[in-house]
C-alpha cells in the first residue's frame, strides 16, 4: 500500500544522503524511481540531488508553481514508479503537498519526502506544516549540537559567524550559513526569543 512519507531534521543530518541510499536501494534492483528537488536550491548544480559526502544524482525539479500530482501521472505515462522521492520537501506548498497526498492515494505511488522541520526562526516551513499533518509516516532524522544532545533547531549566520534572527525565510546556504543547535543552545544563540 502507498505512503506519505516524511523524514524531517535540521540542516547537515544527512536527509539527502538517505534519499540517494533508498533510491539505489529501488534501483539496484531494477525498479524505476522518481526524483525531484526544489529548483530554488542549486547548490549541487541545476536538477540535481547531492549529499555533502559527495554523491549526487540527476532529478526533475520543482518550484511553486509546479502541481506535484501532475508531473507523477505525466512520469507514470512513460513507465512505473516503484517509489517517488522529493528532496528539499520544506519549500512545497500546501497545495503541492495535498497533491503529492492524492498521488499516493489515487496513483499508488510511495512518495517519500526529505526536507527541514523548521527554520531558523523555529518556525515550521509551510511544506513541512503540511506534511506533518498528512503523512502517513514521519521519520526524524537524526544530527547533534556541538554539545552532543540532539539538534532540533538550525541558526542562520553572517558572514563573521554572527547569529541572525531576522530576514526572509528562505536563505539558501549550507554550513558557512547554518548551524545545527539543540533547543537550549538555539535559544542562547537567537537570545532567548521565548
Amino acid at each position: 500500500m502507498a505512503k506519505l512519507y516524511f523524514h524531517y531534521s535540521t540542516m547537515n543530518a544527512g536527509k539527502s544522503t538517505l534519499l540517494l541510499q533508498a533510491a539505489h536501494n529501488y534501483q539496484e534492483r531494477g525498479m524505476e524511481t522518481f526524483l525531484m528537488t526544489a529548483r530554488v536550491d542549486d547548490r549541487a548544480g541545476e536538477a540535481t540531488i547531492a549529499s555533502r559526502i559527495g554523491i549526487g544524482q540527476r532529478a526533475a525539479v520543482f518550484s511553486g508553481e509546479t502541481d506535484m500530482f501532475a508531473a507523477l501521472r505525466a512520469r507514470l505515462e512513460k513507465g512505473p514508479v516503484a517509489c517517488a522521492f522529493i528532496d528539499e520537501s520544506q519549500f512545497l506548498t500546501k497545495a503541492q503537498v495535498w497533491q503529492l497526498a492524492r498521488a499516493v492515494d489515487d496513483l499508488g505511488v510511495p512518495v517519500m519526502c526529505y526536507g527541514l522541520r523548521v527554520d531558523f526562526r523555529g518556525e515550521l516551513f509551510p511544506g513541512s506544516a503540511a506534511l506533518l499533518a498528512l503523512a502517513d509516516e514521519m521519520r526524524e532524522v537524526r544530527t547533534i549540537c556541538h554539545c552532543g544532545k540532539k539538534a532540533t533547531m538550525v541558526a542562520r549566520q553572517d558572514a563573521g559567524g554572527r547569529v541572525l534572527t531576522e530576514g526572509e525565510q528562505v536563505q539558501i546556504g549550507g554550513n558557512e550559513t547554518y548551524v545545527s543547535l539543540c533547543r537550549r543552545h538555539w535559544r542562547e544563540a537567537v537570545g532567548d526569543r521565548g
